[in-house]
């Protein structure tokens, strides 16, 4: 199966899960990672490689990081063809002056949201799988 690509159907079954754990991003200029860094992602940039990864192990590793975020996996399997998904959910948040870093994977996507912000979130992802339009879905972070 290579996922749901109908925008409605994806809203409307995301099922939004938190993640255990608070997750930071780190970036390492020389393009490796030290020891003790286990990350859950990893892009290669100009600038170097960047690395999402739990806070616990940037501390121990004591490597320096930002944004301390909570990870929300939107369960839905959303096609990486599918138009408009990871951008009502952007809407949403946006609205509700919650920031957050999508992360699009084979399976599923990955939101990461200021740790202080992620119930209210949940609140509001969930709230969306329960609206019968994109519209009103975006309507309820007004």
């Amino acid at each position: 199966m290579h996922g749901e690509r109908d925008l409605k159907t994806m809203l409307r079954q995301m099922a939004p899960q938190l993640q255990p754990g608070i997750f930071v991003y780190c970036c390492f200029p020389d393009f490796c990672l030290p020891a003790g860094i286990n990350p859950i992602c990893t892009f290669r940039e100009t600038e170097g490689l960047t690395a999402i990864v739990e806070r616990s192990q940037a501390d121990r590793a004591d490597v320096p990081h930002v944004f301390e975020a909570k990870q929300i996996t939107l369960r839905v399997h959303s096609s990486l063809e599918g138009i408009g998904f990871l951008a009502a959910v952007a809407n949403v948040l946006a609205k509700a002056d919650i920031p957050c870093n999508a992360v699009a994977a084979y399976h599923h996507d990955h939101l990461f949201v200021p740790k202080t912000l992620a119930d209210k979130a949940i609140t509001l992802l969930l709230a969306m799988t329960e609206s019968d339009s994109i519209d009103s879905g975006a309507q309820v972070a007004s």
